[in-house]
């Protein structure tokens, strides 16, 4: 083989290798696009919060007696009525003064109120002895009459008032004296929970145990300014725990504070859901995450919300690509209702895969045509 023959056929595998380069560089550029159909089904619209269970439907059981603990007559789970004996306490000194102290209060108070009753009594015969002076005779009432009249009213209404602020007092001295006597009762009925008296110890005051009682859980979640005139009492919603994984639990919107506090220059909004059951794991102050249900809606068109972009969205029909306005409806965070431009069955364009590299369909701009 001559020098020239040599030449051409080196030649010819130069030019054959660049072909297929170009071809296979030009191939490896096309993009491949990532579709879904169009398809009928049900699209929730919610509201996603934050925030914790509320210490509701639990009683503090306190104390301010101080000395030995003698005896524990509950533990933990028992059912309790209100007033039963959950301990009992020797009192040391200081005990003992503070409780004589406040049975002295207790006695004072009981005392005032009795007189008060007793002078409420007397301002009301008063003004009944008027009324039937002038009975008969209130169009030529005299203004001695008169003025007998409105100051008998006046001592009557301000004995009626000495009444109701004694009893106030009678019961915050009745109050006082149960914080410190040596029996701790229930407040109310209910399961006892988180004692934490033991015979032999030490106490002072403070809190001594909790009563639950029969109700479900309350939660207070923080709702954004963008999102708090969405939600309204009433609306459902569906509640998960930190702290308890695999559970949902439903509820509804009781309250919306439409007030809002200021955090570090953040604006949120109060919302208490209560709950539809409960449970024995949820516990007061837990940390909660809660999906207020705004709209739902059946047997929508719905399509994956990276597909639409400012109300267009790219159809791929007979291999071509094309761009089609379309008006959009409910949204979720993975899916759109279309309400008009597609129907049920299109294929839509949510991306491209080039050179391995997958790109979500909103990086493309509308109005490029690429093949």
């Amino acid at each position: 083989m001559n020098k020239a023959k040599i030449l051409v056929i080196i030649a010819l595998v130069i030019a054959g290798g660049a072909i297929v380069y170009i071809r296979g560089k030009n191939s490896s550029a096309r993009p491949q696009y990532q579709t879904a159909k169009t398809e009928k089904g049900t699209i929730v619209s919610s509201v996603s919060a934050s925030g914790q269970i509320l210490e509701s439907n639990f009683l503090n059981m306190a104390t301010q007696a101080t000395g030995i603990v003698k005896t524990v007559y509950a533990k933990n789970g028992d059912r309790v009525y209100a007033g039963q004996k959950i301990a009992e306490i020797e009192l040391d000194a200081d005990g003992k003064l503070k409780n004589a102290q406040a049975w002295a209060s207790l006695v004072a108070a009981n005392n005032s109120l009795n007189a008060a009753r007793n002078n409420y009594r007397l301002t009301q015969a008063t003004v009944q002895r008027v009324y039937d002076d002038i009975k008969g005779h209130d169009a030529d009432e005299t203004f001695t009459q008169k003025e007998t009249r409105t100051k008998a009213e006046v001592a009557n209404d301000n004995a009626y008032d000495n009444v109701k602020n004694a009893e106030v007092n009678l019961v915050s001295a009745n109050l006082a004296y149960r914080l410190t006597s040596p029996v701790i009762t229930a407040p109310v009925a209910g399961t006892i929970d988180n004692i934490t008296l033991a015979a032999g110890m030490t106490v002072g005051t403070g809190r001594v145990a909790v009563v639950r009682r029969q109700g479900n859980p309350i939660t207070s979640f923080n709702v954004s300014e963008v999102d708090v005139n969405r939600v309204t009492p009433g609306q459902k919603a569906t509640v998960t725990l930190d702290s308890i994984s695999g559970k949902t639990f439903t509820g509804k919107v009781a309250t919306v504070d439409k007030i809002g506090t200021v955090t570090s220059g953040v604006t949120n909004y109060p919302v208490i859901i209560s709950l539809d059951t409960t449970a024995p794991e949820i516990l007061p102050n837990m940390a909660a995450t809660a999906n207020i249900i705004i709209e739902a809606k059946n047997d929508a068109l719905l399509v994956p919300s990276e597909a639409v972009d400012d109300q267009q969205v790219r159809v791929l029909k007979d291999g071509r690509m094309k761009n089609v306005t379309v008006e959009t409806g409910l949204s979720s965070d993975t899916q759109t209702e279309i309400v008009a431009g597609l129907s049920e069955g299109d294929e839509v364009i949510t991306g491209t895969v080039t050179n391995g590299n997958q790109s979500p369909f909103s990086t493309f701009r509308f109005g490029t045509r690429t093949r």
